[in-house]
């Protein structure tokens, strides 16, 4: 047999076999990886590598210590689950680097940290003054987390005091021109009332890529033809008007009316509009 087919198959063989041994080890984020699951996969390349190309002598060796940088990683990450003793180990502890505004330089050589490295992790997150910190932590991973100080953190509907509503998942009710009938069920539509969406912005079912209902009620689509641009939905929006509208109606009617059982009921249900429109309206404007 050619020495190339041999290699093909040898390295087919590897390759099934460290798909099979990756599942093993469980999945993590190439981001979240510490220096020893960094250390870890290299190792398994190499070995895996040099396995392929027949550099062992020995390929009994090789798979052996294949299955030994596989397995016991493997057993360290159980471990680590359970113990946060070996957890701390094998994955280190967060490191404060700052702590209320003040940077802590001790820890800075503890984790081989340069001012200028200190300055440039802050500038990632998009904060250019040290002044605004309040604390950071080296995560496990070498991440740098931040948290601001009360002042300079950005104003949110909590912070202010501001009702919102409840958000839920959008469905995706439209996929490659086919309607989802599911996704319409679970949100209480059908397909009239896509139809009828549709129809408002001008767009054919069978012309829209991907269409999704978000918790509102609202249709965004998006087409096959970017060139076409499809007006925003103005469900919420249209709703908003209309209540305030009313409300304004029963407000006239109350001064143009002389009766004055007829004047109290258009003036209650002006107030009582005007109550729902202020309750909703951080909903029906977000």
């Amino acid at each position: 047999m050619p020495e190339w087919v041999i290699t093909l198959l040898r390295s087919t063989g590897l390759f099934l076999l460290a798909l099979f041994l990756v599942r093993l080890m469980g999945k993590r984020s190439t981001s979240s990886l510490t220096f020893f699951d960094f250390v870890t996969v290299i190792v398994i390349g190499v070995i895996i590598a040099t396995l392929s190309l027949n550099l062992i002598p020995n390929g009994i060796n090789g798979l052996v210590t294949l299955a030994v940088w596989t397995i016991f990683p493997a057993l360290v990450y159980l471990l680590s689950i359970k113990y946060k003793a070996v957890r701390d180990i094998v994955h280190y502890k967060e490191t404060v680097l700052i702590n209320h505004g003040k940077i802590l330089e001790d820890k800075l050589m503890k984790v081989r940290y340069t001012p200028e490295d200190l300055l440039s992790a802050l500038r990632k997150k998009n904060i250019f003054n040290i002044d605004n910190v309040e604390f950071a932590v080296m995560e496990p991973t070498g991440d740098v987390s931040v948290l601001l100080k009360k002042g300079k953190q950005p104003i949110t509907a909590k912070t202010t005091g501001m009702p919102v509503g409840m958000e839920s998942v959008p469905q995706t009710v439209m996929l490659d021109g086919i309607i989802m009938d599911e996704a319409l069920t679970a949100m209480g539509l059908n397909r009239q009332w896509l139809h009828t969406e549709l129809e408002k912005v001008g767009v054919a079912p069978e012309n829209v890529f991907i269409g999704q209902v978000d918790s509102g009620g609202q249709l965004y689509i998006d087409l096959f033809d970017d060139a076409v641009i499809v007006p925003a939905p103005k469900t919420k929006e249209l709703a908003y008007v209309t209540l305030r509208k009313a409300q304004s109606d029963c407000e006239a009617y109350a001064l143009a009316t002389i009766d004055q059982d007829t004047k109290g009921m258009f003036a209650n249900s002006a107030k009582i509009l005007l109550e729902v429109a202020n309750e909703l309206e951080p909903w029906l404007k977000q």
